[in-house]
């Protein structure tokens, strides 16, 4: 093979690499909205009055430490959130049944606690704040 195909081979190898990580980068901290269905597989005393944040992690999981902080700290700033961990290398059947492909997973459940949506990977601070105001605020759960 003539070394100009291999350049262009491992250049159009580096460039769909690169763009396939970029989106999936991309989709990681976007809320996707679930279709409310029900979580009771959470226990209803870890409920908040008002909404849930539930982190779905495994005991190996290197990112989960600091997306728990952050969420400790977003439950902490609004009335009525409750924040509750789910370890996943416990509850396999709970990553089965709830489709969960990566840790951390964060879902956000409204005050019946049906979940409205849910991240994939580390979301962003910002983002799950609006998502909570979005939750939280919508009328037909106040």
């Amino acid at each position: 093979m003539p070394p100009w195909i291999a350049v262009l081979v491992v250049v159009a190898l580096v460039s769909v690499t690169t763009l396939v990580g970029w989106a999936l980068r991309r989709r990681e901290s976007r809320p996707r909205r679930a279709v409310a269905t029900g979580s009771e597989w959470l226990d209803a005393g870890a409920r908040g009055a008002q909404a849930t944040l539930v982190q779905f992690s495994t005991e190996l999981c290197t990112r989960c430490p600091q997306v728990r902080r952050m969420l400790h700290t977003i439950a902490g700033e609004a009335d009525g959130v409750a924040l509750a961990e789910v370890d996943l290398t416990h509850r396999a059947d709970l990553a089965t049944r709830l489709h969960i492909l990566q840790t951390p997973t964060v879902f956000v459940l409204d005050a019946t606690g049906a979940v409205r949506s849910r991240f994939a990977g580390v979301p962003r601070k910002d983002a799950v704040a609006a998502e909570l105001d979005r939750v939280i605020g919508d009328p037909a759960h106040v």
